[in-house]
């Protein structure tokens, strides 16, 4: 919805907006000139290097390289939307949203229903307290909850008669509870969805409910129902616990998924706070979607019986297309007959800590389950294993770590030096020669190794220099690119001009050596430097012409023979020179 927010009031909301008072009500500031500095909020430092620039209406950490105006700082701080953020900050100064009129009847419709919420999960956590929910707090005491985590994630209890909620709810509330769910009429009259259980509030990133979970405490056939999907509540895109980890843990830098909500709350009732739960049977792309837009690292945790062996390969297959360069999942098992709940109250917060610090990453947990009941001693079962793992990996996007994971799946699945000269005998050279054994097609194959943008820009920046403010104006716009931000500023900054002076600078300069030193440490292959500057100019948008001329220049002095060219690059070099003949 933030297309249907007139440009010009957005422009005017931020000239209204002190920077330094806004971003000063959530962290400490202090004044530096006419600036301020600060610990950056976004990660980790102890050394300031986040600075507000009110004059220019900005932020920028010179650390991680977080940069924006009021927006954005709302949006990453308290994890909103772009709309919520812009009303959070028209709030502050006394103003209204300028919606148009469909989109105002739409906000309308959804503050009535998540109002209509609110007051069914305030009826609930009611009659918990109440003389009816006994049974039920006798119940939460005894899967060892304490008063302090019911009521910071607001559980209720729904009593047992079939309208108590509906009778409760005042006339311009029941239609709302109707339309959500919450209350059903589908047999001609109201009836609660909820009865006899215990009550678990799912709510947005403002706290706003906008569904429920509830666990039966009788003989019901489904131990767990949710909420239908209604205006307000998409199940595959809602995260269950982000709200509260969000309010215990203001930086996350990651996140453990766990498969129920009892989970989520008995770990952060031992203070492991960044627990969360998806919604529905499997971890889909909506869902790992909506949990890579809040942290980069995910740790996913499963019971370590059959049925979370299998859930597991469902989140890693759903991931394996969403991977790229920089983000970080890894699987934890639990031991079998086992869930967080039940673990965690048995040896402690700090020894399941410990197991979360352990979790396997994604591309070990792949070739481990891939590789069971295989012996990759025998060529068949080498085969078999190349067999399961190549079409997950064609899932994956090109990146570094795609093609790392197609190395090892080759080391594995080869062994072919070694068991090709026991066999022959020969030094690895058969009667056919070279190239006469149909083993030697993996060797054949070609593996393109493309680095990601970040690393890209700074080759870039490594070869001419120059480009630092072109660089530092692309990534100020995109937060993907930390490391090249950094080191344009600091070329910037050092008024560098030339190649020459700026490996001076960094082989001399103590402080700029230990700062980038490890800049290029997980690069393995390194472009040609016509090759680097062609796509970096590619990236920074300048003239199209020049940028195909300096492509098909560098696609033709690449010193190898035409026939060794991807099919990819011949497509590519027959566009360009298409193009010049044109």
């Amino acid at each position: 919805m933030s297309g249907l927010i007139p440009q010009r009031f957005v422009e005017e909301l931020l000239d209204r907006i002190d920077l330094a008072e806004l971003i000063g009500s959530r962290i400490t500031l202090k004044k530096a000139g006419g600036n301020y500095k600060a610990c950056c909020p976004f990660h980790d430092e102890k050394t300031p290097s986040f600075n507000v620039r009110p004059d220019k209406g900005f932020y920028h950490c010179f650390g991680c390289g977080a940069h924006g105006d009021a927006i954005s700082f709302i949006r990453e701080f308290d994890g909103l939307g772009f709309t919520d953020a812009v009303e959070e900050l028209a709030r502050r100064q006394g103003l209204e949203v300028p919606y148009d009129r469909v989109a105002r009847q739409e906000m309308q419709q959804a503050r009535t229903l998540t109002d209509a919420l609110d007051f069914a999960s305030q009826f609930y956590q009611g009659t918990l307290r109440s003389p009816q929910g006994n049974y039920a707090r006798d119940y939460l005491q005894q899967r060892g909850l304490d008063a302090a985590t019911t009521e910071r994630y607001q559980l209720g209890f729904a009593p047992g008669t079939g309208t108590a909620l509906f009778e409760a709810a005042a006339a311009d509330l029941k239609g709302p509870l109707v339309e959500t769910g919450t209350v059903s009429d589908r047999y001609g009259r109201p009836r609660d969805l909820f009865r006899n259980r215990i009550m678990f509030p799912i709510r947005n990133s403002r706290g706003r409910t906008i569904a429920f979970g509830g666990r039966t405490l009788g003989d019901d056939k489904a131990k767990y129902i949710n909420s239908p999907e209604s205006d307000v509540f998409h199940k595959s895109r809602e995260i269950y616990g982000l709200f509260e980890a969000r309010q215990a843990i203001r930086q996350l830098d990651r996140l453990l998924v766990v498969e129920g909500y009892m989970d989520v709350i008995a770990l952060a009732q031992h203070g492991i706070h960044y627990a969360v739960a998806t919604l529905g049977t499997a971890t889909n792309q909506d869902s790992l979607t909506a949990l890579l837009r809040q942290v980069r690292h995910l740790v996913f945790c499963f019971d370590g019986d059959a049925a979370g062996h299998r859930a597991a390969d469902r989140a890693m297959e759903n991931a394996l297309e969403l991977l790229a360069d920089g983000l970080h999942l890894q699987f934890l098992m639990l031991p079998q007959g086992e869930d967080p709940d039940t673990l965690v109250r048995k040896e402690g917060p700090e020894a399941f800590q410990q197991r979360i610090d352990g979790a396997t990453p994604l591309s070990r947990y792949l070739f481990n389950r891939k590789s069971e009941g295989l012996d990759l001693a025998l060529p068949e079962h080498r085969g078999e294993l190349r067999a399961r793992v190549e079409p997950l990996l064609n899932k994956m996007p090109r990146c570094t770590l795609r093609d790392a994971m197609w190395h090892e799946m080759l080391r594995l699945c080869g062994g072919k030096r070694d068991w090709q000269n026991n066999q022959r005998g020969d030094g690895g050279r058969g009667k056919s020669g070279r190239f006469g054994h149909r083993r030697d097609r993996i060797q054949e194959e070609r593996i393109d190794v493309r680095l990601n943008k970040d690393s890209l820009l700074c080759l870039a920046l490594v070869e001419a220099p120059e480009l630092a403010t072109e660089v530092l104006e692309l990534a100020r716009i995109d937060r993907q690119l930390p490391q090249a931000r950094q080191l344009a500023s600091w070329i910037d900054q050092q008024q560098i001009g030339d190649q020459r002076q700026l490996l001076s600078r960094l082989a001399l300069d103590s402080q700029a050596h230990g700062r980038f030193f490890g800049l290029f440490d997980g690069i393995e292959h390194v472009p040609k430097r016509e090759q680097t500057l062609a796509v970096a100019r590619e990236m920074l948008q300048p003239d199209q012409e020049a940028a195909r001329k300096q492509r098909l220049a560098a696609l033709l002095n690449e010193k190898r023979s035409l026939a060794d060219l991807s099919d990819a690059e011949r497509q590519e070099l027959r566009k360009l020179s298409r193009h010049e003949a044109g």
